[in-house]
């Protein structure tokens, strides 16, 4: 699938080791089914030609990946790939999710694999404001920011100079007008599960 100016590609940030939630957190069991449910849904109905997962800690996620995507029909988009250094931090996830990145791609949307409530029309909303001097979009909800991120190519590189437990927080703070702030209600953008009473309360 395509949007103006090129494909796009959709990265699930799966290699966690889930400490503060006592571990296998994205295989946990969440209504039906198992935690990264959630993300991969949004990101599979996503305007996106491939959903890249990249797993690290929990051997059991790229299974769990392939399972959900044959259900939901997204097994030929899906690409799992493994970060064999993600004890290293955020940043070693992140330089192999968007190494993984198709080479046509004119960017990619970056999903959380514990954010299972992302409501499945802001990937589009994201999609279309990503044009002009605009090389980053992220909603926005309550005045808080939230997730998922979309950057553009021209972006890449500064992703890939990420070192330790950094995300891309401060990237996408450093742009100013550059980034594009998409407003909503659904407070789905901005809630992660980082303990199992998380988990309980949204059930």
């Amino acid at each position: 699938m395509t949007t103006e100016g090129g494909p796009l590609e959709a990265i699930v940030l799966a290699a966690g080791g889930g400490r503060r939630f006592g571990g296998a957190k994205l295989t946990s069991p969440w209504r039906g089914g198992l935690l990264i449910d959630g993300a991969l849904a949004a990101a599979l109905s996503a305007p996106v030609a491939r959903v890249v997962v990249v797993t690290g800690a929990d051997p059991r996620v790229a299974e769990a990946a392939k399972v959900f995507a044959e259900a939901q029909g997204g097994a030929n988009r899906l690409v799992v790939v493994h970060a064999a250094d993600h004890e290293l931090g955020l940043s070693a996830s992140l330089r192999a999710g968007f190494a993984a990145v198709d080479a046509k791609s004119r960017g990619a949307l970056l999903f959380l694999g514990d954010m299972p409530l992302v409501p499945h029309n802001i990937p589009a909303r994201l999609a279309d404001a990503l044009k002009g001097d605009v090389i980053a979009a992220a909603p926005v909800c309550r005045g808080r920011r939230g997730h998922p991120a979309l950057f553009a190519r021209a972006l890449f590189d500064r992703l890939a100079e990420l070192d330790g437990d950094l995300g891309a927080r401060g990237i996408l703070d450093s742009l100013g007008e550059r980034l594009a702030l998409v407003e909503t209600t659904d407070t789905g953008v901005l809630v992660d599960i980082d303990a199992p009473g998380d988990l309980n309360r949204l059930q």
